[in-house]
């Protein structure tokens, strides 16, 4: 009798009768068994488990100090809820309390002495096959779940890197090299960290500000780019990009896309309320858009602009605190101003 499955398996043996043993190891040779380790002490149980880590356990009931039901809770215990770790039982006690109790304990299988070589055989590869069947499929699963992270994470990626090509498409008629975007979103993060938030808000955070102003896509040119103050008309047209922004945005479902619809709509709303598009106030902005709210001022106050000149960074930081509690959310100016203190 050969079988490739117990070929390559891993015997462990437990049985405090030297012949017993010998026995058995006789046996699963001649089945051509190579991997073959057994111990006539039970207590060495465990440290042999660890060591060897075997296919399957060949495990005696009757025995001195540590007897085969306690060997069977204990390796019930070290085994992941997943594995299946074949023990065949085999007894002389037949009586049916004794099949019971060891089955409940997590023994596969039992068997009673003396026993027929072929039936052992045949029980020793059915369980055996059983183990690698399963050992088959937990295989697959982790190829499949891994898998399927490479492709959420592919897609991830995907989806950001649209995120910044559309929030460059949004900025390059009045920023061709798309720098306010990257600065406005990580400004946002840092102010996001300094505000507690976790480090998945925070991230999430910095690759939705990017997109607060993709609503000029929607704004025409000679309002854009005008170089002088605007028309109070002028000016009610531009206040829609956070409108346009918002729907473009909002028709996407992801967590990116719909926090960054959130900052896109929100980001002009003004603690005190007087803001656009909805007149919002306090807390009724969304905190992701009192964030960029103050991200987005100061960088644009801060660099050249076609109606302005760049103000220097202290100006710009009165500025900011001057209109917290009125156009920004006093806790957010305070971490802005903790994050100023820090190397800009």
């Amino acid at each position: 009798m050969q079988s490739t499955v117990i070929q390559k398996s891993r015997f462990l043996i437990v049985d405090d009768e030297p012949q017993n043993v010998n026995l058995l190891e006789q046996m699963l040779r001649q089945w051509d068994a190579t991997n073959i380790v057994s111990t006539t002490d039970s207590c060495e149980t465990v440290s042999l488990f660890h060591a060897f880590q075997p296919d399957i356990i060949l495990l005696d009931l009757m025995m001195p100090r540590m007897d085969g039901y306690e060997v069977l809770e204990t390796i019930q215990g070290l085994l992941p809820p997943e594995e299946f770790l074949p023990i065949l039982v085999l007894t002389a006690d037949n009586t049916d309390a004794a099949k019971r109790r060891a089955l409940g304990l997590g023994a596969a299988d039992f068997l009673t002495k003396p026993f027929d070589a072929t039936e052992l055989f045949l029980r020793i590869q059915n369980l055996l096959s059983r183990r690698s069947l399963q050992r088959s499929i937990l295989t697959q699963n982790e190829i499949l779940d891994q898998q399927v992270r490479e492709r959420t994470s592919q897609l991830e990626r995907a989806e950001i890197e649209a995120a910044e090509c559309l929030a460059i498409a949004g900025e390059y008629r009045d920023d061709e090299t798309g720098d306010h975007t990257r600065r406005v979103g990580n400004l946002s993060a840092r102010l996001a960290r300094q505000m507690g938030l976790d480090d998945a808000a925070v991230a999430l955070i910095g690759r939705a500000a990017p997109l607060h102003d993709v609503g000029k896509i929607g704004i025409p040119d000679g309002i854009l780019l005008k170089p002088e103050k605007l028309t109070a008309e002028e000016f009610a047209v531009m206040e829609t990009h956070t409108s346009i922004g918002g729907a473009i945005l909002g028709r996407h479902h992801t967590p990116l896309l719909q926090l960054a619809a959130t900052i896109a709509r929100t980001h002009h709303e003004r603690w005190n309320g007087w803001g656009y598009p909805d007149g919002l106030s306090g807390d009724e902005i969304p905190l992701p858009g009192r964030i960029v709210a103050v991200a987005d001022v100061f960088d644009a106050l801060t660099h050249d602009r076609p109606y302005k000149k760049a103000w220097p960074i202290d100006d710009a930081v009165t500025e900011i605190v001057r209109q917290s509690g009125s156009q920004f959310d006093p806790s957010v100016v305070a971490a802005f101003v903790a994050c100023m203190t820090e190397k800009f």
